[in-house]
């Protein structure tokens, strides 16, 4: 039972390409939610369109933090399975919705297949690659799952501009579901195992009080919380609100579409090159220098809606958070024994997603009141401030980017 990206690169490849069937399901609603919801329900409150965007946030953020409960009384693969089993109903819910209620509930449910799949395939590709090639492991892991949710929102817009939002967009999710779930169910091997021979060997110790460690406490594990906390909370309100001010500024449904993919598509190519600098430079930094450009990205619409500039800002956006996201995963499974990784992933998976909610509630309270440019503004100062952290706070123990430096647990707070 030996670790290795090499040595497990089948089912290291398989899990890839269900991981990016997770994604496309979450990405058929990124771009034409909006439009959909005026369509077919001639709802226009911000509050209202962005209660599908709390639902889904809070639920999956929920069943991210059961996934490292379910992989104590379950392998693996069976918590996979029941990620899939949720997401057969969604599209069909979405297509064929008679009031809003049936998108929350659609939305219920797709929390659950995004919380129980992505959490699983994570942890299950960590299980497999050892410490040797982790980050480069979780950077194709968030790259094949970010760049199908760019595609597939895409794809979406594309539906919706020929046939209308309010069915067609939603029919491409009725393969991917059946997709995920037949190679999981088929060709997807369980893991577990290499856990338990990994921990025999670890000299990683053990954290008591692993939920206050992981959630603030830790200096790296809480501040990474934390920071994954503001980058979905951001990530939530860009969701909810760039359609729906791109469309107030006169871009048509296909324009509007188009420049909302490219955050996530540059989000996705960008972590194939981040996390393997995570394997080699102090994650402090590339974690400060991400959410950096993320608040640049966000504060870019506030001054300007010319088209380039908006192109500009969802490529900071995009390059801010490629950079983040597969750091943040290296940071919580490095600081951990490999009997409380999935423990403490899922305890970090449930923080961040939690900013989803949080950052829909933000939007929704305030869009209508302050405007959504000032929101913009609000979101990108609180991203800007969780950079601040991460730089006083995280300790590296790795070569910087221009020099070497370690740090005690001691001489951080």
């Amino acid at each position: 039972m030996q670790q290795g990206l090499q040595r497990n690169i089948n089912q290291f490849l398989l899990l890839v390409l269900v991981n990016a069937f997770v994604g496309a399901m979450v990405g058929l609603e990124r771009s034409v939610m909006p439009e959909y919801a005026a369509e077919r329900f001639h709802i226009n409150s911000n509050i209202a369109l962005l209660s599908f965007i709390a639902a889904f946030g809070f639920t999956k953020a929920v069943f991210n933090f059961l996934t490292g409960s379910f992989h104590q009384r379950y392998n693996r693969k069976q918590v996979l399975l029941a990620g899939w089993i949720a997401a057969i109903p969604v599209p069909f819910l979405l297509m064929y919705a008679p009031s809003w209620a049936w998108v929350i509930a659609a939305n219920i449910l797709l929390g659950i297949n995004q919380g129980l799949t992505w959490s699983s395939t994570v942890i299950m590709k960590v299980d497999l690659v050892g410490a040797k090639d982790r980050g480069l492991a979780m950077g194709i892991n968030e790259f094949a799952g970010y760049i199908a949710v760019g595609l597939s929102g895409y794809f979406a817009t594309v539906l919706a501009h020929q046939y209308g939002a309010g069915f067609y967009p939603f029919v491409p999710g009725i393969v991917f579901a059946f997709a995920g779930l037949f190679i999981s169910w088929i060709w997807v091997k369980d893991t577990t195992a290499f856990v338990h021979h990994e921990q025999q060997l670890t000299t990683t110790h053990h954290l008591a009080m692993l939920w206050k460690q992981v959630s603030y406490k830790h200096h790296n594990l809480g501040s990474t919380t934390i920071n994954g906390f503001i980058n979905n909370l951001n990530d939530g309100v860009i969701w909810g609100l760039l359609p729906v001010w791109l469309l107030s500024q006169q871009f048509s449904i296909a324009q509007a579409g188009a420049m909302a993919a490219i955050y996530p598509a540059v989000w996705g190519i960008s972590q194939l090159f981040a996390g393997k600098l995570g394997d080699h430079y102090c994650k402090k930094q590339l974690i400060t220098i991400g959410m950096l450009m993320q608040s640049a990205g966000i504060a870019i619409p506030v001054f300007s809606a010319d088209s380039f500039f908006i192109i500009i800002s969802m490529v900071l956006m995009g390059l801010g958070t490629g950079l983040v996201y597969p750091n943040f995963l290296t940071v919580i499974a490095e600081n951990l024994t490999p009997v409380q990784r999935s423990k403490g992933l899922s305890i970090f998976r449930f923080w961040r997603d939690m900013g989803y909610v949080a950052g829909a509630l933000l939007a929704g309270l305030l869009a209508d009141w302050l405007g959504i440019t000032t929101v913009f503004l609000i979101v990108a100062l609180i991203t800007a401030a969780g950079a601040l952290l991460a730089n006083i706070r995280m300790c590296c123990t790795y070569k910087l980017l221009w020099r070497s430096h370690t740090c005690s647990e001691a001489a951080a707070f």
